[in-house]
């Protein structure tokens, strides 16, 4: 039984995890912090296809610096590639990028009003969950799986107090 609660937090704890992540992508988090999933593999090996990555605004970028750019809407997700290049002194200045897994720089320079920000943190694999939880079958199931869980232990702990008071009814005194 031991290893059976061991599954259930863990469990409980993914699922967690989950819907919190759901709820920092889709809305943004005090400090400028935004969360979003990866959604190709242009920045393989250092950032994963499907890696959540923490970005938040920063008020100078240098060669090397992970950035994500671009619009973000329901048919467009902003992009998420290295500085290559710096063109111009800033605030004027362009940006040259390139995913790590691309062989040459993008054809379009970015201007720093365009950069969400800087990549802090990426965790691999876990955009995967979110972007499934996003969807309306994903989505109850992160509501559906744990209350059926949850239910189903409780059920289980009334039956063995129901049990428990019929061998204390029908043992002799």
């Amino acid at each position: 039984m031991k290893v059976f609660k061991i599954i259930y937090y863990v469990f409980i704890g993914a699922i967690a995890l989950v819907a919190l992540l759901l709820i920092f992508s889709a809305f943004p988090i005090p400090g400028n912090f935004r969360v979003m999933i990866v959604q190709s593999g242009s920045m393989e090996p250092a950032i994963k296809t499907g890696s959540v990555v923490v970005v938040k605004s920063a008020s100078d970028y240098k060669v090397g610096d992970i950035i994500t750019f671009g619009p973000y809407s329901k048919i467009k997700a902003p992009t998420t590639h290295r500085i290559y290049e710096i063109k111009g002194d800033c605030p004027n200045c362009t940006f040259v990028t390139k995913g790590d897994a691309n062989n040459a720089p993008d054809q379009r320079d970015i201007r720093p009003s365009d950069v969400v920000g800087k990549v802090l943190l990426d965790v691999s694999y876990v955009g995967y969950a979110v972007a499934a939880a996003k969807k309306p079958v994903g989505f109850a199931f992160i509501i559906i799986i744990p209350a059926a869980i949850i239910i189903y232990d409780e059920i289980r702990k009334i039956w063995g107090e129901i049990k428990k008071l019929r061998k204390e009814k029908s043992s002799p005194r």
